[in-house]
Parts: C-alpha cells; sequence; structure tokens
C-alpha cells in the first residue's frame, strides 16, 4: 500500500491524493493552493479529513491513503487504501441523489441529507485498495 508521504499532492492527470494512515500522531497541512480553492488536510491513523475552502470535502474513520480524487459537478471519483474498513463522509451537493460505485459493484442510489453529507462503508478486505465511484 501507498500513503501520501506529502499529505496532499497534485498528481500529473490534474487529481490530487492525500493522507497518511501509517502516522501514529496527526498531521496536516494548510493553505494547499488547488484549482484556485484552498486546501487544508489533516490526516492519521485514526481519521483522514479533507476540507476545501473550510468546507468538508472527504473524512474517514480509520485514516486512510486517497489517490486520484477528482470531484466536478456530476460526482467524484477517487481510490482509497487503509489498512481496514472504513466508514467515509463525503460533502457534495444537498439533498441529492447519486449512483454510488464501490469497486465495480453498484450499491444503487445515495441521497445527500440537508448538510450535503454521504455516508459509505468501505470494506477492505484483501483488496490494497478500492475504487469508488459517485456519480449524479
Amino acid at each position: 500500500m501507498s500513503v501520501v508521504k506529502e499529505l496532499l499532492r497534485t498528481e500529473a492527470d490534474g487529481t490530487i491524493s492525500f493522507g497518511n494512515y501509517e502516522l501514529d500522531q496527526k498531521a496536516k497541512l494548510s493553505d494547499y493552493e488547488y484549482n484556485g480553492d484552498l486546501y487544508k488536510v489533516k490526516t492519521f491513523k485514526e481519521i483522514t479529513k479533507l476540507e476545501r475552502n473550510g468546507m468538508l470535502v472527504y473524512e474517514s474513520v480509520p485514516g486512510t491513503a486517497v489517490t486520484g480524487f477528482a470531484a466536478g459537478g456530476n460526482g467524484v471519483n477517487f481510490t482509497v487504501e487503509g489498512p481496514e474498513d472504513a466508514q467515509v463522509i463525503l460533502g457534495l451537493e444537498e439533498d441529492t441523489e447519486y449512483k454510488v460505485s464501490i469497486d465495480g459493484n453498484d450499491m444503487g442510489m445515495m441521497k445527500t441529507n440537508m448538510g450535503g453529507k454521504l455516508v459509505l462503508s468501505v470494506e477492505m478486505g484483501n483488496a490494497d485498495h478500492v475504487e469508488v465511484c459517485i456519480e449524479k
């Protein structure tokens, strides 16, 4: 498995990667500029949290590493890695239905709450990473 040693980085394909679940103590990086927005990441073995302009984008318990994170008007795509199953909370549009796919398995439609949060469980099983696709 690969963690993001820099805590947050921009990839050559324009996506971002963040998180380091191997850390025993909290680490954070603030004011990371990406596409005109400011990002902040906090991460360690118990939690990984990404914010954009002070608003929640991603949170996992326990901590995870996320690669290829791409968010747009139609949804979010990313790969998540971790030592065990994780609960993931995504900050999306409020009161909106999304089609959820985890590792190519259709999980059906899920609706965000009034705060725009979508909660999913990501089962790592024997996989070293899991692909997540959320589409409007």
